[in-house]
């Protein structure tokens, strides 16, 4: 009978270890591929002033956030709160240490985020994200737009899923057709209609627009426009037909335009890579990688001015986004007059691990803990033990010491189950110096 509840509180991962090796694999690898491209790793603190925190936010966001409750008074008594992204928090690093920083500052940030939100299947409080961001000093290039993208795109290779599709847009195509059919001031309406137009039928998407005294007419041109998707080679042509005069609108198409020719040869070397003729293996597999122009992707949030892409699985459509981001041209607005415009994105590795354990496409690791476990007879050779461990630890062995006053045999049982191998140490070892290793998949001894 427990004392107290143990287990987790509702909305926490918590993983067998596994598991947690195979979490922390994937962690390792998507981190490895977004630093490849030049990103610097950067840790911000989980907890920082609830005003920064709330800077750029409102909302639903104010109702979710973690607050700290102090016991006692502090020199720094502010309103404090966790973090509920990577995002803001880089806003004010960026700021504090803008003097000290490279521009482009190309910086990657993996952490746990919280969010006090209902706890669901595959929604968590407390979660991982795996950021990828490019900050400008005034100005930044749109080709960083495709950089960003591309640099994810190699870090979902890690992952093992069928094949992923990366969905592009821009948010000044919609804001200037808006423009243009004099519904501007009702964008944000229209942004998160659409938003959700995919996950409702068609005619709800319609009702909902008409809702807001929007004419059939122009109802037409917005539900024409976000029916566009495809190549850049269909999309660009068929967003030109509009034939708008409208800046915004136009800086769209040619920023889409851009980015997507970058990402075509990215796609052609990625495809490229892989070694025909071979059995594909870890390190040579390449996920199958498609990207396309949809202008059915706008993202919710309202920092976002141009650039904005999400992944999807198609195979698993209904998993929804495994990625996702866009450019913000100041997001730093609230915290200095210095322009700094960036672009990024970030992977949900909580949410994500947990979607492909549930689809069996993550298994517990095989891979045991411990090279070799040292199995002295009794306390009398546990200085030897000790010795040796400490050579084999140089050598760069990972070693355990079984130091229970149990059986051999029931040693060597717990060594099989965390060890690769095995060494018995009894007085003849001590005395001689000389160790047998025992590979226990083989049941092979050899001298060490």
């Amino acid at each position: 009978m427990k004392k107290y509840n143990t287990s987790p509180i509702s909305g926490m991962q918590e993983l067998l270890p596994g598991l947690q090796a195979e979490f922390n694999r994937l962690k390792s690898g998507i981190a490895e591929a977004i630093h490849a491209h030049g990103f610097q790793n950067i840790e911000t603190p989980t907890i920082d002033r609830t005003e920064i925190l709330l800077a750029k936010a409102g909302g639903d966001t104010e109702k979710q956030i973690y607050k700290v409750v102090k016991t006692a008074e502090t020199a720094d008594d502010a309103d404090q709160a966790l973090r509920f992204d990577h995002t803001v928090p880089l806003a004010r690093y960026t700021v504090e240490h803008m003097n000290d920083l490279a521009f482009p500052f190309k910086v990657s940030q993996i952490g746990r985020n919280f969010r006090g939100e209902r706890a669901q299947k595959g929604r968590f409080r407390e979660f991982y994200q795996c950021d990828a961001d490019i900050i400008g000093w005034g100005t930044l290039p749109i080709a960083y737009d495709a950089e960003a993208i591309a640099a994810l795109i190699d870090a979902m290779q890690v992952l093992p899923l069928p094949s992923i599709k990366v969905r592009v847009s821009n948010r000044k195509l919609l804001n200037g057709l808006l423009e243009e059919l004099n519904l501007n001031g009702q964008s944000k309406e229209i942004f998160d209609i659409i938003d959700h137009a995919e996950k409702v039928p068609h005619e709800a998407t319609i009702s909902a627009l008409t809702e807001l005294g929007i004419g059939s007419e122009d109802i037409d041109k917005v539900m024409k426009f976000i029916a566009i998707n495809g190549s850049r080679d269909e999309v660009i042509p068929r967003l030109r037909e509009f034939g708008f005069g409208n800046t915004g609108f136009n800086e769209g198409v040619a920023e889409l335009d851009e980015v997507l020719t970058i990402l075509e040869r990215k796609l052609e070397r990625l495809s490229g890579s892989g070694v025909s003729g071979e059995p594909s293996t870890e390190a040579s597999r390449v996920l199958p990688t498609s990207v396309v122009a949809d202008m059915m992707i706008v993202r919710g949030l309202d920092y976002y001015t141009g650039t904005v892409f999400e992944t999807i699985v198609p195979e698993h459509r209904e998993i929804g986004s495994i990625c996702g981001g866009g450019r913000y041209e100041n997001l730093a607005s609230n915290y200095t007059e210095q322009k700094l415009p960036g672009v990024g994105g970030s992977i949900g590795l909580t949410r994500l691990f947990y979607i492909l354990q549930n689809y069996g496409l993550v298994e517990a690791s095989s891979i045991k803990p411990v090279d070799v476990c040292l199995v002295p007879f009794s306390a009398a050779e546990f200085a030897t033990a000790e010795e040796l461990a400490e050579k084999l630890r140089k050598d760069g062995r990972r070693v355990d010491i079984a130091m229970t006053d149990k059986r051999l045999g029931d040693k060597m049982k717990y060594a099989a189950k965390v060890a690769d191998s095995a060494i018995a140490i009894g007085q003849d070892e001590v005395r001689s110096g000389k160790f047998m290793v025992k590979d226990l998949t083989t049941g092979e001894v050899t001298e060490l």
